[in-house]
């Protein structure tokens, strides 16, 4: 764990190491953030801006950010913080009939938005992600394309709070 202030020490290369992990396979979010910010202030500061690049990234930018994430479910190879996600959330142990459920789920998903369903997991279990994936596959591509931003805003979150160190105010 980081504090603020070491974040804000940090060179423009270790930052990109350090924290360019959050956003899914997509080191250019933190390159980009350590440019146009010099020191944040806090956790919260620190997301924003890297919220604020990806909003302002063109959106093949933001397309390939969100096929940088895998399937929910799916047994393909992922970074250990999508595995730990996911398994917290169950989907390490589905059933062979709940494995093909969500293969075709995601595949059906897939063939309409040419990307993967993006949730973020935590508090979620099996059953309410693969209601959330019937629910979602109605939406039109725009929707979802919002949809799935916000859901790697909400998951980036959880992944600095796992990063930087929170200081007591006394």
């Amino acid at each position: 764990m980081y504090t603020i202030a070491a974040i804000n020490a940090m060179s423009k290369n270790e930052f990109i190491e350090k924290i360019g992990w959050v956003f899914e396979h997509s080191p250019w979010v933190a390159d980009r953030t350590w440019v146009r910010q010099s020191t944040f202030e806090s956790l919260q500061t620190l997301h924003h801006e890297m919220v604020k690049v990806v909003r302002e990234a063109a959106r093949e930018e933001q397309l390939d950010l969100i096929r940088a994430h895998p399937d929910l479910g799916g047994k393909i190879k992922m970074t250990q913080s999508s595995v730990n996600e996911q398994k917290g959330a169950g989907l390490d142990t589905l059933s062979k009939v709940e494995y093909e459920s969500f293969l075709q789920l995601n595949n059906e998903y897939r063939t309409k938005f040419h990307f993967p369903f993006i949730l973020a997991v935590k508090g979620h279990t099996k059953d309410s992600i693969y209601e959330a994936m019937k629910g979602r596959i109605h939406h039109t591509m725009e929707e979802e394309f919002e949809t799935a931003l916000s859901e790697i805003f909400t998951i980036t979150f959880f992944r600095l709070e796992g990063v930087v160190q929170k200081v007591l105010e006394a």
